[in-house]
């Protein structure tokens, strides 16, 4: 007989015979390499009863471990390596890890040769789990008899009683998952939303006295008020489109290349390494981790990077290729994860949208100040305010605002308000500002709470030359009040930054005069829909005018 006859081409292995019956396929449920134990010099058959075994013989629950000590592909491998060379004893992995993991460095990266745990892909746990839930009985783990017959040998399925048997497993291994997904999601919001309600009952409620007083219930359904319109009340599922925003390359090549951002925390971590060194610090929303690398390089203990984005992935690989080891990464939103560590020294943080306050990250930054900043303990940077200013720009105004009234001949007048309603980002050119300008709020980070972005200003601007007012222009200032003071801005006047400006256009130019002040409210709010972004009031020349920026 040739090798044709004995091979049929994988074409025809799927398709049904002259007689219109299936091909039959030899499935095997698992290979049957041995596997030695961690602890032990026992031997399994496959590597579902050496997981057995260490659970029963050792209480060695790689599930468990996995879930304690938040083990990736690489800190799994590491883990191998490290009991392999070290030899510690399963009672080391029942505790809570510490500061720093014991297999931490990469020298564990090297594999140990012939070693059939590195080859067990984690992902695969949970379905061994799945199919294996109880340990005794009839329906055992692999390996065990069953009906008379050795499960680990091959089992004769059809094309088609496999593809259903497989399509089972697969649909009610995703249920499971999705279920014990949407508990682990409700279970922790619960906690941490109780938490933060406890935190802010305790820095906020008033005395018994005062809640005796006529205002006292008006004054508790304020602060419970307050934790109804912040982050923390969105669930991750809804807050996630956010996060995905920041998945993506280019916006981290937007961020990085910003020179004044990047170079200004690159200068306050640095040439203030001494308040650093040897400090936990807690790198929230970390992206590629640049700002891990400078508090590393600044000499830091340890540094726990958070990031809910899948561009935690990248800033692994980052700080693998260059070689630094006490960087621990966190995947997950702040306020539903719970972190390695008790208390950090240090929080930094890049957490600034556009006018400073859109995409309302300052209120995880609060948050992590509030759960896991020790007492005498440091933000970076600590202090931000926000400016306005007046702008005449006809041209600009006319391109963007007046390009309306004639589009190719045709009226669409109709079309400014719904470009009125939404503020602008856009890079100011300082020859158009014509007034001075005026803080209208200030942020210190140390003693802020969740309600910060609901504030209002009565400004008063003073008109330096006869022009046109066109807008209104808001930019941030951001200090790291240190030893070695580092600050930069966002203002028309200072170097661009990614950020540009924040315009707020008038409907039609009003002109103005050189000593003429300008008077009116400011007022910003949250959009009660949408926690990250703002809505936005001012009132002017008798002009009640309304801004989203979202």
């Amino acid at each position: 007989m040739s090798d044709e006859d004995d091979c049929p081409p994988l074409c025809e292995m799927d398709t049904a015979d002259s007689n219109g019956e299936d091909e039959e396929w030899e499935v095997a449920e698992e290979q049957n390499d041995p596997v030695k134990c961690l602890f032990c010099d026992s031997i399994s058959p496959t590597m579902t009863v050496a997981i057995r075994h260490a659970k029963q013989q050792h209480d060695f629950d790689l599930a468990g471990v996995r879930r304690r000590y938040h083990l990736d592909e690489y800190s799994y491998i590491k883990m191998i390596n490290y009991i392999r060379r070290e030899k510690p004893s399963a009672e080391q992995f029942k505790v809570a890890p510490g500061s720093s993991l014991p297999w931490a460095h990469d020298q564990y990266l090297k594999p140990v040769e012939n070693e059939t745990w590195l080859m067990f892909d984690l992902d695969e746990l949970d379905e061994i789990l799945l199919n294996n839930g109880s340990s005794t009985g009839g329906n055992g783990p692999l390996g065990e008899k069953e009906n008379g017959a050795d499960i680990g040998e091959t089992m004769t399925l059809t094309t088609d009683q496999y593809r259903k048997l497989q399509g089972i497993i697969n649909d009610l291994t995703a249920q499971l998952r999705e279920k014990e997904n949407l508990l682990q999601h409700a279970a922790s919001s619960m906690e941490k939303m109780k938490q933060s309600f406890r935190n802010v009952m305790e820095e906020s409620a008033p005395s018994k006295e005062a809640v005796k007083g006529a205002g006292g219930d008006k004054k508790l359904q304020q602060i419970k008020k307050k934790l109804e319109h912040c982050v923390s009340s969105v669930s991750v599922d809804d807050d996630q489109g956010y996060f995905n925003t920041y998945s993506h390359f280019g916006i981290h090549h937007d961020m990085l290349s910003d020179e004044v951002r990047t170079s200004s925390y690159r200068d306050a971590i640095l040439r203030n390494a001494d308040i650093i060194k040897d400090k936990i610090v807690l790198d929230l929303g970390c992206g590629t981790a640049i700002l891990s690398m400078f508090a590393s390089k600044a000499g830091a203990k340890e540094i726990i990077s958070v990031d809910q984005s899948d561009i935690i992935y990248q800033a692994m690989d980052i700080v693998r290729n260059n070689s630094i080891d006490n960087i621990r990464f966190v995947k997950g939103r702040l306020e539903d994860t719970e972190l390695p560590v008790e208390k950090v020294d240090i929080i930094v943080s890049e957490w600034m949208g556009y006018f400073l306050l859109f995409e309302g990250m300052m209120d995880s930054v609060i948050y992590a100040r509030k759960q896991y900043l020790r007492e005498g303990g440091l933000i970076l940077p600590n202090r931000c305010n926000i400016s306005i200013v007046g702008y005449g720009d006809l041209d600009r105004h006319n391109e963007f605002i007046g390009f309306w009234k004639n589009v190719y001949g045709f009226d669409m007048s109709c079309m400014k308000k719904e470009v009125l309603r939404e503020a602008t980002v856009e890079e100011c050119k300082p020859d158009h500002v014509i007034t001075n300008a005026n803080i209208i709020a200030n942020f210190d980070l140390m003693e802020v709470d969740v309600d910060c972005p609901n504030f209002s200003y009565d400004f008063e601007l003073n008109v330096k030359r006869d022009s046109h007012l066109t807008a209104l222009v808001g930019y941030f200032d951001t200090f790291f009040e240190l030893p070695e003071h580092i600050e930069f801005s966002t203002s028309p006047y200072t170097r661009p930054t990614h950020w540009k400006q924040t315009i707020f256009y008038l409907e039609e130019p009003v002109p103005v005069r050189e000593g003429q002040s300008i008077c009116g409210k400011f007022i910003c709010r949250r959009d009660p829909k949408d926690v990250r972004s703002l809505f936005i009031t001012i009132e002017v020349f008798n002009m009640i005018l309304k801004y989203t920026l979202d």
